[in-house]
This record gives structure tokens, sequence and C-alpha cells, in this order.
């Protein structure tokens, strides 16, 4: 089984714009596929690899200019600071899941596989799929249903789930499934329980608020000229993304100092969004909804 496929992996490593005795950091190691890539153009440089999945071990690379740590990359400051790095010339982070984390049906990522709806990319983290449809109310999982996972109806099926847990525990991917079926609507099945376990996913994984933390790091962290490289799969991630390249926050709103003069830590390298071809995507279809952004620091 193929652990992932680095998606834009050409286009990504390009962008990062590496010095032969520069430093950098793969934030999502996986398979390794863009931490491989990295490496074959460093002589004397570094790199740093981060994954929150214990999984990633497997494949991590013997190289002495190479160190991966199992850590989430919200915590990239701190590691960075203990390992002895000062500032880094360049990050990339390939964002979502991995291929492998869904194709293995007991971590319970896939709507297709049934298994307990675990949903952790951290095997260690305490909270569960289970947890938020058993624990939270009504009104919390209609917002996690409307703002995660775009679902118009939330409210709808806040109260489905809520009527079904009374009688029965919601644990299984399948029990999901079956009491979501009714609701699917004109959009379709496989594109509606995408999203209510897309929703569930960025919950249980704190997604949105650990990809603000590792943002607002790469401030402090990256010198001048250093290149942030960032590929998003859905519109809330890319959104974040976007905003904070443009004003170096997450409202899209350009700040200004106390003189007047804008206060954006980041350019833009690439105006327009890059995608991948046509060819690509036929090669792995979870390439489909990949958007690649560049940015150097200022």
């Amino acid at each position: 089984m193929i652990y992932h496929i680095p998606v834009l992996l050409h286009k990504s490593i390009e962008g990062l714009k590496i010095k032969p005795d520069g430093i950098y950091v793969d934030a999502t190691f996986g398979g390794g596929g863009h931490s491989r890539e990295i490496l074959s153009h460093l002589k004397n440089g570094r790199l740093v690899a981060f994954d929150a999945d214990i999984d990633a071990m497997a494949n991590s690379l013997r190289d002495e200019r190479f160190k991966l740590l199992i850590q989430n990359f919200r915590f990239l400051s701190n590691n960075l600071r203990f390992y002895g790095v000062p500032g880094i010339d360049g990050l990339i982070a390939d964002l979502g899941i991995s291929s492998h984390q869904i194709d293995i049906p007991e971590r319970g990522f896939s709507f297709r596989h049934d298994a307990m709806l675990d949903m952790r990319m951290n095997p260690a983290a305490k909270k569960t799929a289970i947890d938020i449809l058993s624990e939270y109310s009504v009104e919390e999982l209609s917002e996690i249903f409307r703002y995660y996972g775009e679902i118009r109806r939330s409210g709808q099926l806040a109260g489905r789930i809520d009527e079904f847990r009374k009688t029965k525990k919601i644990e299984r991917v399948f029990d999901l499934v079956n009491l979501v079926k009714p609701l699917t609507g004109r959009e379709g099945e496989n594109k509606f329980m995408a999203k209510v376990f897309q929703a569930l996913r960025i919950e249980v994984n704190r997604e949105m608020e650990n990809l603000k933390q590792m943002l607002k790091q790469t401030v402090d962290i990256m010198d001048t000229g250093a290149r942030l490289v960032i590929i998003t799969y859905h519109s809330l991630e890319d959104r974040l993304v976007k905003n904070f390249i443009r004003a170096g926050n997450f409202t899209g709103n350009i700040e200004k100092d106390i003189y007047g003069n804008f206060k954006v830590p980041f350019k833009q390298i690439n105006r327009k969004v890059i995608t991948p071809d046509e060819n690509e995507i036929l090669k792995n279809k979870r390439a489909r909804s990949a958007k690649l952004r560049i940015a150097e620091r200022i």
C-alpha cells in the first residue's frame, strides 16, 4: 500500500526556492515524498519534519541532515528552538489527511468502511468522533457541521443525531452513515457524507486552530526571503492561508502601523492559486481539490 502520493510535488518544491545550505521544515511529513525531494536539493543544509501520526515514523529517512519529530505542527517554534534551529529558509505544509489514514478502515476516516468512529490523526489524542457525537449539544453539533462542513441543513442534521443517540450510542461509521442518508438530498450521498466526515475530522483534530497557530509562528521563525509553501484541500483551509499571506492575519484586512505603513509580513509569489493539471488528477484523484499558495517573508 502506498502511504501517500505527494500532491503538486515539483511545483511546491520549485516554490520553496531551495538553497543547498538552507534550513527547511516539512510540517506534514506523511509518506515523506516532499521531504525526499527537498533533501535531493540540499548539500550542507538541514530538514526538520513534523507529523502528529506515529505511523509516519515507519517512513522516516536515514540521512544525517534530516530529523523527524512526531509532533503536531502547532508546536513548531518550541521544537525548532529546542533543537537549536534559530531560523528557517522555507516551510512546506501539505494539509488535510493522508491516503494512509483514509485507507486504513480502523482509523474511521472513511464513510466507505464500517469501523469505530475514531478520526484521530494522533492516535494518542483523547477525543474521538464518538465523544463528539455523544457529548456535544445540538447547538454545538449544528455549528460544527455548518462551519466545518458548510452544510446548509446543519440544524436538521444535528437534531437527527440527537434523536438517534437517545436510544443508541453512535459508535460506528455505518451507524452515522445510515442516520445521515435521508438528508443527502440533491447534492448526492457521497458529497454530503464527505462534508459530514470532514466536519467531524476537523473538530476531532482541531485542524483550523492548529493551522492558525502554525501560520502565526512562521512570522518569527522565517528569515527574510524564506518561502512559505502551503497546499490546501478545502475552502476553509484555503481562506485562512490566503488571508494570512495577504494580510498577516485571518480576516484578510491589512493593518497599518503608527506611521501608516502596511504591516504585511509576506509577499505573494503566485497571485493566482496553483492547481494540479489533468494528468496529475488522473494519476491521483485525491489531488483534484488541491490548491497551492506560495509566499516570501519580507
